[in-house]
């Protein structure tokens, strides 16, 4: 067990290279930037640049799934004519603030691009004074504002997404379970923030140290003050594929608040373990994920293009290019502009609808999904616009 409470490596270290990175970084500033962005004659090539870690040997995969990924929505994209040339920002901050000035000196629009949260701050910075805005892999808030975007699905997303429907459901109160560190952390103030959005109050908050004694003392502190505060929910943080979830998946009802006492919700996907169906703690849980039939048919036109399955962030490089086409295709001269970027209907991407904020940041339709029987089973919907419900 002591060996099974290393870091997970795989999908999850995957994602935290979009996420949050241990420094904390300041935003470029409040609101969207005015309208940044320069004008554009969407009849001509629009010259965009993808800034991707290509000699980075952790993220070398990554980026290649991406600029992939970001090939084959210009291919798919009809009237609109986009030039995509590929920079190597090697994973190091600074040479992504090098390489995103370069590419502006050499014509570029837009940056889309890079992949980690620091790499982004640096390459906004660098190109912030020429109005360029940039759309980030992150999913970092902290990063987002001025001309930087970010692309990833973030925590508070997700948490909103989640709270909504528990407050739909009846839901009044929450315990947060969360992993003492900078994910976990940002994912208690998401969560905190959404119950309070929501009308949901927070009976406390519990943390853990990644060790056996650490989950554990967890587990029995959380089920305490689920039964002396009344909480009708308790909102974990760790993700999924961390080893310490089955250890909380089993002692939390062993520390009796089994799932037919307490609604169990999960801040990360749940279908990406499905070993973990069967533990005492799964049964009933809450998690959100993106629309399966628009992901599953992204993968198929991927794997159809490539010979291999996109790796799981893949498709945010797809929604970037997927945005600058379909305002292009409107003939707007102003397609690259803050103001266009933030339009309130949102675009269509990989895994649904989605929408650039003000704040830099985005909001995806997510799916509110349970396991039954061993099975995962979709309880409500992604919505297909943002006149709908979950938003």
């Amino acid at each position: 067990m002591r060996k099974a409470l290393r870091p997970a490596i795989g999908l999850a270290a995957a994602v935290m290279l979009s996420a949050c990175d241990p420094a904390a970084i300041g935003g470029l500033g409040g609101g969207a930037g005015g309208n940044s962005g320069p004008k554009i004659d969407p009849k001509k090539p629009i010259q965009v640049a993808l800034l991707v870690p290509k000699s980075d040997a952790q993220a070398a995969s990554i980026a290649v799934s991406m600029e992939n990924a970001a090939r084959l929505a210009i291919a798919e994209l009809n009237g609109v004519q986009i030039e995509l040339k590929t920079y190597d920002t090697a994973g190091v901050a600074s040479t992504a603030a090098a390489q995103a000035q370069r590419a502006v000196d050499e014509g570029a629009k837009i940056i889309l691009g890079p992949l980690r949260a620091d790499a982004v701050n640096e390459a906004g910075r660098a190109v912030a004074d020429e109005g360029i805005n940039v759309l980030g892999f992150s999913n970092n808030p902290s990063i987002a504002g001025g001309n930087v975007f970010i692309l990833s699905p973030t925590f508070n997303n997700t948490a909103n997404r989640l709270m909504a429907h528990a407050r739909s459901q009846g839901k009044k109160s929450v315990v947060i379970v969360y992993s003492d560190d900078v994910p976990g952390q940002f994912g208690r103030s998401a969560i905190e923030l959404a119950a309070a959005a929501n009308g949901i109050r927070v009976v406390s908050s519990e943390g853990y140290t990644l060790s056996v004694e650490g989950v554990t003392a967890t587990a029995q502190a959380a089920a305490a003050a689920v039964k002396t505060g009344e909480a009708d929910s308790i909102f974990i943080t760790t993700d999924a594929t961390n080893a310490a979830m089955p250890m909380l998946l089993n002692q939390l009802p062993s520390n009796g608040i089994a799932p037919d006492q307490v609604q169990y919700v999960g801040l990360t996907r749940f279908d990406v373990r499905p070993d973990l169906f069967s533990l005492p703690g799964a049964t009933g849980v809450w998690f959100a994920l993106p629309d399966q039939g628009q992901q599953n048919a992204f993968n198929s036109r991927y794997s159809a293009a490539y010979g291999s399955a996109p790796h799981p962030l893949a498709g945010i490089a797809y929604d970037g290019i997927s945005a600058i086409g379909a305002l292009a295709k409107q003939g707007r001269g102003d397609a690259l502009t803050a103001k266009a970027l933030t339009r309130g209907t949102g675009f269509n991407g990989t895994g649904g609808v989605f929408r650039l904020k003000a704040d830099g940041t985005n909001e995806r339709a997510l799916s509110v999904a349970t396991i039954k029987d061993n099975q995962m089973v979709i309880l409500d919907p992604a919505p297909k616009a943002f006149s709908g419900a979950g938003f």
